[in-house]
């Protein structure tokens, strides 16, 4: 037949042909998720430690819409809903600012989280934004709603289990020194806090634990908060004012020794914040206790050393509590319970496990979540519970069940290529791999 029959563009095929026989098909013994780990490991020798630490600098939404696409969702991402809900009351109940602030404010926390360079930073700050307006915003709640309000429990608990009223005994006596001894873990170190500390362990400590550390802070104050609103107690300065007589939603707040401290600096720094607080009867538990423990807790996992001075600082914010009247023992020892218990929570399925031969957070190249597994496995195959993941890559999923030590999120290597997206059905890669590991 002449040449033209066929077209100049038809591309030669060829047919491989069929054997009249397979060989039946030989289950592999080492789980899919170890080879593809494995596999990833011996064909790139590529350090990613500069990926790990990486920090955003994108400001194209789209990056950020990829990235909540590609999330795996799981049971762990309902904290979201819960951050919703209680957003959604706290702005419903609040009356003030008007609807075109909150309007506003709403959009520009829309746009900083759909920036990816934004993104980073405010998405492991909602739980502590919603802590502050749910705490701001209780002060609108309908007194007729709220649950009796207990003078007593307090009082008697302390003389149960210290024998005598500790707040009382600290500040029975005062002087102008003790005054600022006080004022500046309470009114100073707690508010300013926190930025260092996290600041600290962001420089020195290991990429992912700065989040975890954000969203622990937000839910512990959270869970506080909705603990002073179902079960409100009076504080030692109520006692110190009015004794043990029933007290309403209507009475106002009081500075306690904080009052001495505004009369000392000569200009009202407290007086007039304490006295218009929206918790006024919000004594149990006591949060400046624990975010206190919360934050030695944190800074005693990532810097040992510094285990005697956070224990100090803890120490020494609780006698300030006390001497200036704002707190009985027994609120203290409740915060650090909740503290401990978040603390604990947090180490054994997020926080990123600290490597103490690396001086910065950018020495590391390659991470572990959650808690060590107690047993290892047999040949030899322990490392293969490590789980890897690029600090920036997803922040929709840092502190949730992607960061955690079960093998739920694959690495991400320098070149941004996903390695889970490796085929995984070559024979002769299988082949090779288990030559390897029975070498």
């Amino acid at each position: 037949m002449p040449d033209s029959f066929y077209p100049a563009s038809s591309p030669t095929t060829y047919t491989k042909s069929k054997l009249p026989f397979s060989w039946a098909s030989i289950p592999n013994p080492i789980p899919r998720r170890y080879r593809r780990r494995l596999r990833s490991k011996f064909r790139s020798a590529q350090s990613p430690a500069s990926a790990i630490a990486s920090i955003e600098t994108s400001f194209n939404p789209k990056d950020s819409i990829r990235a909540l696409r590609n999330h795996r969702w799981s049971i762990y991402d309902g904290h979201y809903l819960i951050l919703i809900i209680l957003a959604i009351f706290s702005l419903s109940i609040s009356q003030a600012p008007g609807p075109l602030v909150k309007t506003g404010a709403a959009a520009l926390l829309m746009l900083a989280l759909l920036m990816p360079i934004t993104r980073q930073f405010f998405l492991p700050f909602l739980p502590i934004a919603t802590w502050l307006v749910f705490f701001f915003n209780a002060r609108f709640i309908p007194a007729e709603y709220r649950p009796h309000i207990w003078v007593k429990v307090l009082p008697a608990l302390e003389n149960i289990f210290y024998g005598a009223n500790l707040s009382n005994i600290l500040s029975a006596h005062q002087h102008v020194v003790l005054d600022v001894l006080a004022w500046l873990p309470y009114g100073l170190f707690h508010f300013g806090g926190p930025v260092v500390w996290a600041a600290l362990m962001f420089l020195f400590g290991p990429p992912g634990i700065v989040p975890v550390y954000a969203r622990t802070f937000g839910y512990l104050n959270i869970l506080g908060v909705t603990i002073q609103l179902l079960f409100p107690c009076s504080a030692p300065w109520y006692e110190n004012m009015y004794g043990l007589a029933p007290a309403n939603y209507s009475m106002p707040g009081s500075p306690a020794g904080l009052a001495r401290v505004d009369k000392f600096l000569g200009f009202d720094m407290y007086t007039s914040n304490f006295t218009a607080s929206p918790l006024v009867f919000g004594a149990f538990p006591s949060l400046h206790s624990g975010n206190a423990v919360l934050e030695a807790l944190f800074m005693s996992y990532c810097f040992p050393k510094l285990r005697p001075v956070v224990i100090f600082y803890a120490m020494w914010m609780w006698w300030a509590t006390m001497y200036l009247s704002h707190h009985y023992a027994v609120d203290l020892v409740a915060g650090a319970f909740l503290a401990a218990i978040a603390f604990y929570i947090s180490k054994m399925h997020f926080l990123p496990r600290m490597q103490m031969d690396k001086a910065f957070r950018w020495d590391y190249d390659y991470v572990e979540f959650g808690e060590a597994p107690s047993g290892g496995y047999e040949y030899g195959l322990t490392t293969l519970d490590i789980d890897f993941r690029n600090d920036s890559s997803d922040e929709w999923t840092v502190g949730s069940s992607s960061s955690i030590s079960s093998g739920s999120r694959s690495p991400v290597d320098e070149s941004s290529s996903n390695w889970e997206g490796e085929t995984l059905a070559s024979q002769a890669s299988d082949s090779e791999l288990s030559e390897v590991i029975i070498r």
